[in-house]
């Protein structure tokens, strides 16, 4: 008895020295080492926390708690800290290669065409949108473009910058794999990666239309917003990826082969969007 009391006793003094030099309460260190799943609505929270921390790299926990809670999430500054500290977002602002994607720029902007579009066939109305995915050591970033009609993912990159050649590339497979024909219509939010002379230059030159959300409406890109959370649900939360080589591989295997083969999709009559756009060819 009297050994295990001074066994117990010695594993809590190394505890209490580890604590001491992580910077770490003792509650925390258990938690730790029991990590919990979590829930649906944590998960929801985290998706939107990531997305504020990429459109203002300047906000600490305190601004982001704020801007969840003007969202409609009931969150304090002490959740919001611990989940960002979780999933690396204290020092995102403070890398060099992160750049903003809101709207504060002095770019053209366009109106918002979508809203009168309701797609009857392919290529009538694509969707591009950018979010954020954390790695072990980095995070990086995916641009994807889906047509509307079907809610194919027709072009996507995967990028270690928020640079307008993210946006490009993924825009770049889709006219490559649609080449499609005049009457065509793409809507974005208006990040500056959207609006620069770069990517608006390719939408012209291949006569397309483009369209953009109005400010600080999100729900303008609904297709695209619900096309991220799946995403994020069946993909990149049930993931761990070692490298940007081993996610660029995964998330491509889903997107390609998983998201548009095979996953049933309510809006299309529980069919995955390839075999949608078959019947409907």
């Amino acid at each position: 008895m009297f050994e295990e009391i001074r066994g117990a006793a010695a594993k809590g003094e190394a505890v209490s020295a580890l604590c001491q030099m992580t910077g770490l309460n003792r509650a925390g260190f258990y938690r730790s080492r029991t990590p919990r799943q979590a829930t649906p609505v944590e998960m929801e929270i985290r998706d939107e926390m990531q997305k504020i921390a990429v459109e203002s790299p300047a906000y600490g926990y305190r601004r982001i708690t704020a801007e969840l809670q003007k969202r409609g999430f009931a969150v304090n500054h002490k959740r919001v800290l611990r989940m960002m500290r979780e999933d690396n977002l204290l020092c995102v602002r403070r890398r060099k290669f992160v750049v903003t994607t809101d709207s504060r720029h002095n770019l053209p902007v366009y109106p918002n065409l979508a809203a009168q579009i309701t797609p009857t066939a392919i290529n009538q109305l694509w969707v591009a949108d950018i979010t954020y995915i954390r790695l072990r050591t980095e995070f990086v970033y995916l641009a994807v473009v889906l047509d509307a009609f079907s809610r194919r993912v027709i072009g996507w990159a995967l990028g270690r910058t928020l640079e307008a050649g993210l946006a490009i590339a993924a825009l770049a497979m889709a006219l490559a794999g649609r080449r499609p024909e005049l009457g065509l219509a793409h809507h974005s939010d208006r990040g500056v990666q959207y609006a620069s002379h770069e990517y608006t230059t390719l939408l012209q030159d291949n006569r397309v239309q483009i369209s953009m959300s109005r400010k600080g409406n999100p729900y303008d890109n609904a297709a695209c917003e619900s096309f991220m959370k799946t995403l994020k649900y069946e993909e990149v939360y049930r993931n761990e990826y070692r490298d940007f080589a081993e996610a660029r591989a995964s998330i491509g295997e889903f997107l390609e082969c998983v998201y548009n083969q095979k996953r049933l999709h309510s809006a299309l009559g529980y069919l995955p969007p390839a075999e949608f756009e078959n019947g409907a060819a």
